[in-house]
């Protein structure tokens, strides 16, 4: 391994999620500040390799909000594939205002993309009034 630090990460496209939500509830001025709990009620996924849809209702975003206004996510969903596999993704990451900044792992039983689950991902993703829009990538 080279002693130069990286200046960018090697990555490759993976897929383009779209997620769609439910209406947000909330625990507020608890403990560890306010959650913000949101349903992913469906969505698409679209790329080279992997095309499906999310489960309905196979997941959520659990938010934290801390006291100084940080927010973390906790996210988790299943996709089902256009071949008829399941894929479980769960992801931690933080939000700056609409962006979100998300490190995905993957799991999966399905020969196909067994691959997966040796994979650490990357996602991107912007929120808005119709869902969340995220870009993920796989670091080589």
């Amino acid at each position: 391994m080279s002693s130069e630090p990286l200046t960018a990460l090697p990555v490759q496209h993976l897929f383009s999620a779209h997620l769609d939500i439910g209406t947000p509830s909330y625990v507020r001025n608890g403990p560890a500040g306010t959650k913000i709990i949101v349903a992913i009620t469906g969505g698409t996924i679209t790329g080279q390799r992997i095309n499906g849809t999310i489960v309905p209702n196979s997941g959520g975003d659990w938010v934290s909000v801390g006291a100084d206004g940080s927010m973390r996510i906790d996210v988790r969903f299943t996709i089902l594939t256009d071949d008829d596999a399941t894929i479980y993704v769960s992801y931690l990451g933080v939000l700056q205002g609409r962006r979100a900044i998300a490190a995905p792992l993957f799991e999966t039983g399905a020969e196909q993309y067994a691959w997966l689950n040796a994979s650490q991902g990357i996602g991107l993703g912007n929120s808005n009034e119709h869902g969340v829009d995220y870009e993920f990538y796989l670091i080589d």
